[in-house]
């Protein structure tokens, strides 16, 4: 019962934490480009998340007549359901939800079937664009998950362990694992923006391109729910990115002060990131992660494994 209404908290708090951090992204893009984010809805457009998401769930849903219907419909709940997974081997509150001593697997599992939600709502949608913005994604996210593994067995190998708990102990000791990963921190921040499809490696979602992409066809409720998929993901990768480099707090607290605020630095940075750079090219795209993560990452995992050995 425990372990079941942790579940709970942590699926409600995640949902209400990518509400609002819509918020956060719409406040910030709009002081990046000189003007303010929504202010109109009752307390200075605190509540103008939940209007938006009353108003997307009350619209009406679109049928597209050629879409496989069953596909069509499971894939955003698929989607979301991957990204709330991500999130139970999280250590809150004292204790995982599901103590798992193999939890940073566990997370590498999930967010690569995370691009299944992906492909099936693009092939559903029996669209051009929805396909050709599906397929887009996953070349994408297929070919930075190697270098995203080659990062993360860097930081693994530091610690000696896949559970989470080493992580939160690794600053008590003493050592945190980004003294010695910092190099590579750049190839991880980069990559957690094409795994999670965000600008400039938007190519799923290219409006000026492709028409909004594998999401097309989708609308209302369906619409949401890769909305929240999308944003839960990102918000995941950025709790994740501050463990993994910057370990935790005191173990009793694990999800005190510190750690909100690192997730929220890497938070902070997605956004940055949109307002600040324009969309690049696709085969600079894949060049990048072939070409350059792949050797550095892996010629990194070799310096820490000699590091550790001596």
């Amino acid at each position: 019962m425990l372990s079941l209404l942790g579940v709970i908290v942590q699926m409600v708090g995640l949902l209400l934490a990518v509400a609002f951090y819509t918020l956060m992204e719409r406040k910030v893009l709009g002081y990046i480009q000189l003007r303010k984010g929504p202010n109109k809805v009752s307390l200075m457009g605190v509540p103008q998340p939940l209007a938006d998401a009353a108003k997307l769930f009350l619209k009406e849903q679109a049928k597209p007549f050629l879409a496989n219907w069953v596909a069509y419909l499971s894939a955003p709940v698929i989607s979301l359901f991957l990204a709330l997974s991500m999130w139970v081997v999280y250590p809150s509150f004292g204790y995982a939800v599901y103590s798992f001593s193999l939890g940073i697997l566990f997370f590498l599992c999930v967010s690569s079937f995370g691009v299944y939600g992906t492909l099936v709502a693009g092939w559903a949608s029996n669209s051009k664009y929805a396909l050709l913005g599906s397929l887009r994604a996953v070349a994408q996210t297929i070919s930075y998950e190697v270098s995203m593994i080659l990062v993360l067995l860097s930081s693994v190998y530091l610690v000696g362990s896949y559970d989470l708990h080493y992580f939160f102990s690794c600053r008590e000791m003493g050592v945190w694992v980004f003294l010695v990963t910092a190099p590579i921190a750049l190839v991880w921040l980069v990559t957690i923006l094409a795994e999670t499809n965000r600008a400039p490696f938007d190519f799923a979602e290219g409006e000026s391109e492709i028409v909004s992409g594998f999401n097309v066809e989708y609308s209302s409720g369906g619409f949401a729910l890769i909305f929240m998929a999308e944003y839960g993901v990102i918000l995941v990768m950025s709790l994740i990115s501050g463990v993994l480099f910057f370990g935790g707090d005191d173990f009793l607290f694990s999800f005190s002060g510190l750690c909100i605020f690192k997730a929220l630095l890497f938070s902070f940075f997605f956004l940055w990131v949109r307002g600040s750079l324009p969309r690049v090219r696709y085969d600079k795209l894949m060049g990048l992660t072939w070409k350059c993560f792949l050797p550095v990452s892996l010629g990194w995992l070799f310096f820490v494994v000699l590091f550790v050995f001596m």
